[in-house]
């Protein structure tokens, strides 16, 4: 942010967080955010055994679990982000993301072919029509893995920096593991990482009072072919799309349509989201919407 900020670290669901601010964080403000965000993992980590999103998945009649307030417009983006693109964002995918190893265990190692056909022999499961929202209840018939990847950074940003802001913050960076928000300050130049090459970038984004948010098949890759971006229709990785990036007022927009936008075009996203876009595809082009504010190198 400039020569006179401050930097908090940490690490928290899977990943390393950084905040910068014009001024040191008191004490409080850190307990602030630091209990939030572990209040986040307590509830949609799919990771840990005691949280919330574990106990959909062990219940073997489904019920009705509560979340927290907050919930409602993480799902309501969900449901958005599900009907844009035919049902391919769906954060039922944690049981197919589990089948393809990326599981609890971190097992890297993907169920034998005979469980993954039984699974899909019982039938997809879908957002839209296995999961009844009644505020922030969620009512299920039957287990469910719920991932909130595609988003759930995003969200967890964009809360963070209410907390600063109530904390009297005005000008900050939140930085979830390269996903950004800003508040304050002069344009910033953020470089979009070339995903064929490591520290190389295939152009930069200049970021205001924004968001900027990426996703990339590259980014969790465990085996021949498996990433963890899924088409909520099929239960398997994605082709055609190498990396996409989306600027948006809020992170979880951004982070959202991030993923989106390997299974659609930003046109069509275009009649229900206000943001900017890069997108590359695996054969190395790339594309960007004509009001992005950046440049791409040739």
């Amino acid at each position: 942010m400039g020569p006179e900020s401050f930097t908090l670290l940490f690490d928290a669901i899977g990943t390393r967080w950084e905040i910068e601010t014009g001024e040191p964080l008191g004490r409080e403000a850190q307990a602030a955010v630091l209990n939030r965000v572990a209040a986040f993992d307590a509830t949609y980590s799919r990771f840990r055994p005691d949280s919330l999103v574990a106990r959909l998945a062990a219940a073997s009649d489904g019920g009705r679990f509560e979340f927290p307030d907050d919930s409602i417009a993480l799902f309501d983006l969900y449901d958005r982000l599900h009907s844009a693109t035919d049902g391919a964002v769906d954060p039922l995918v944690g049981r197919d993301l589990e089948l393809l190893g990326y599981d609890g265990a971190y097992s890297l190692t993907p169920a034998p072919r005979a469980e993954q056909d039984a699974v899909r022999v019982a039938g997809r499961l879908s957002w839209a029509r296995d999961v009844v929202r009644e505020g922030t209840s969620l009512v299920t018939r039957r287990p469910l893995v719920i991932d909130v990847g595609a988003a759930g950074k995003g969200y967890l940003i964009d809360i963070v920096c209410e907390l600063l802001r109530d904390a009297g913050f005005a000008h900050f960076l939140v930085d979830g593991s390269g996903d950004l928000r800003r508040s304050g300050g002069s344009g910033l130049r953020v470089g979009l990482e070339d995903p064929r090459a490591a520290g190389l970038v295939i152009g930069v984004a200049h970021l205001g009072d924004q968001a900027l948010c990426a996703s990339a098949t590259n980014r969790r890759v465990w085996g021949d072919g498996l990433h963890h971006v899924l088409d909520g229709r099929t239960g398997m990785p994605v082709r055609g799309v190498t990396a996409t990036w989306v600027v948006a007022d809020d992170a979880a927009t951004a982070d959202g349509l991030a993923t989106a936008l390997f299974f659609t075009t930003g046109e069509r996203l275009a009649e229900q989201f206000r943001f900017t876009h890069v997108r590359m595809f695996d054969d190395g082009r790339a594309e960007r919407s004509r009001d992005f504010n950046g440049e791409l190198f040739s």
